[in-house]
C-alpha cells in the first residue's frame, strides 16, 4: 500500500472517529468541539505535507486555474443547493422535532437562542472552510492526483456523510437518517466532481456556504429568532 494513500486512510478515519467520540460521548460545549475540530482538520494534512517533501499541497489552493466559467457553476450549484434543502424542509417539516434538535443543541452543545447567530456564521463560513480544505482538498484531491481515481470519489464522499452522523444521529429517526446518508454521499460526489475542473476545493465551499445557509435559516426558526 502506498504510505501517502496510507496515511491519508489512516489519519482521516482516526479524525473521524475522534470527532465522533467527542459529540456523541464526552459532553462539552460547541466551542471545545470546534477547537479540536480545528486542530485534527488542520494538523492532519500539515504533518502529511511534512512528511511527503514532494507533495504539492498548494493543489488545494490552485487559485490560478480558477476560471470565472468554474466559479459560476459553483454559484448555480449552491443556488440550486439552497432551493432543495428549503423544499426538503417544507415537505418533511411534520417529521422533523425541531424542539428536540434545538433542546439537544442546549443541553449537549451550549448553543443557545443568545449564541446562534454567532455559531450560524461560524459554520457557514468557518466549519465549511474546514470541511472542504480536509475531505475534498486533503483527502479527494490528494487521492485523486495518486491516480487512486475512483477510491478518491468513493472514499471521500463516504467519509463525509458518515462523519456527519456524529452531528444528527440524536436529531433523526433512522429512515431520516439514511435518508441524510445517501444525500450527504451524493453531495460529496458532485463537490468531488467540481473541484476536479479547477484542482481546488474553492467551488465546493461556495457551494457548501449556499446549501448551509437555508440550514441556518431553519436553525433561527427553530429557536425562535425568526418567525
Amino acid at each position: 500500500m502506498d504510505k501517502k494513500f496510507k496515511y491519508i486512510l489512516i489519519t482521516s478515519l482516526t479524525a473521524c472517529a475522534s470527532l465522533y467520540y467527542v459529540e456523541q460521548v464526552v459532553e462539552v460545549n460547541y466551542l471545545a468541539k470546534t477547537f479540536v475540530k480545528l486542530m485534527l482538520f488542520t494538523i492532519i494534512p500539515y504533518i502529511y505535507m511534512r512528511l511527503h517533501k514532494n507533495v504539492n499541497f498548494k493543489l488545494a489552493f490552485n487559485y490560478k486555474k480558477l476560471e470565472k466559467k468554474q466559479l459560476k457553476m459553483g454559484i448555480v450549484l449552491g443556488i440550486m443547493s439552497f432551493s432543495v434543502i428549503l423544499t426538503t424542509y417544507f415537505v418533511l417539516k411534520n417529521v422533523i422535532d425541531l424542539q428536540g434538535i434545538a433542546q439537544d443543541l442546549q443541553n449537549k452543545s451550549k448553543v443557545t437562542p443568545v449564541n446562534f447567530i454567532f455559531v450560524a456564521l461560524y459554520i457557514t463560513f468557518g466549519n465549511s472552510f474546514l470541511e472542504e480544505f480536509f475531505f475534498r482538498g486533503f483527502i479527494f484531491l490528494n487521492l485523486y492526483e495518486l491516480k487512486l481515481k475512483k477510491t478518491a470519489y468513493v472514499y471521500s464522499s463516504l467519509l463525509f456523510a458518515l462523519y456527519h452522523i456524529a452531528i444528527f444521529k440524536s436529531w433523526f429517526n433512522i429512515w431520516l437518517i439514511l435518508l441524510s446518508l445517501i444525500g450527504l454521499i451524493g453531495v460529496g460526489f458532485i463537490f468531488n466532481f467540481i473541484d476536479t475542473k479547477s484542482e481546488n476545493f474553492i467551488n465546493s465551499w461556495i457551494v457548501h456556504i449556499l446549501a448551509d445557509m437555508p440550514i441556518m435559516l431553519i436553525g433561527m426558526k427553530m429557536f425562535g429568532i425568526i418567525p
